[in-house]
């Protein structure tokens, strides 16, 4: 489902990745862990599109996105989603607005049906008109799950989503979180510094050490 290949990264003359290689199926969910500044975030931003590299080549469903460390997919064309630890909601959007804000393309009856359809499998139905500030934290963060799933991309990367969490609401997100995932059948790729985390959320996990990928 995905493979990437030989990833090698450099910032400002500070070589921070060398060979990485990962594969992964479909609907797996992969947890990568790494000291701040090991890459992670970085492997997920070369994945993503929005970064190129010194080498590396990235495949999702057996089509070529990047080659030789640089793009030949945009971002956009890339079907893959993206929650970031901020939540990146839109403030001035209702729930409904702002999981549809990705799938603008479909008509008004498939976009309905569709944050219906995610608002149930994120368990926060009846919430359509609400806008984010009437949300807690862990609701927001399902909810932009919720926006990143709408366009059923192939592949999901969540970037420390919830580090901005209290450890009791953390922990209960983490189990919803993979609960929700595994219902979509989504591949995904998590960044954390946390183990536990990681080890709850995940079916593969792995380490950045040394500047290369190590999966238990």
């Amino acid at each position: 489902m995905l493979a990437v290949n030989d990833l090698s990264l450099t910032y400002q003359n500070n070589e921070v990745l060398d060979g990485f290689n990962l594969e992964l199926d479909q609907g797996d969910i992969f947890a990568l862990l790494g000291d701040s500044g090991s890459g992670k975030s970085s492997a997920l931003r070369f994945i993503a599109g929005l970064d190129n590299a010194n080498q590396g080549r990235v495949e999702l469903d057996g089509h070529q996105l990047s080659t030789d460390g640089k793009h030949q997919v945009t971002p956009e064309s890339r079907e893959v989603g993206m929650v970031f630890q901020d939540y990146a909601l839109f403030p001035h959007m209702t729930v409904e607005k702002n999981i549809t804000f990705g799938i603008s393309d479909q008509s008004k009856s498939e976009q309905q049906a569709r944050v219906k359809e995610l608002l149930s499998l994120i368990g926060l139905k009846g919430i359509e008109k609400k806008y984010p500030h009437q949300l807690s934290g862990g609701e927001q963060q399902r909810v932009a799950l919720a926006r990143a799933l709408a366009p059923s991309p192939k592949l999901l990367l969540l970037d420390e989503p919830f580090s901005s969490l209290d450890k009791k609401h953390r922990d209960q997100l983490v189990d919803q979180v993979r609960s929700i995932l595994k219902k979509a059948q989504v591949t995904s790729i998590l960044v954390t510094h946390d183990e536990d985390e990681a080890n709850v959320l995940a079916d593969k996990v792995g380490t950045i050490q040394d500047k290369r990928l190590t999966i238990k």
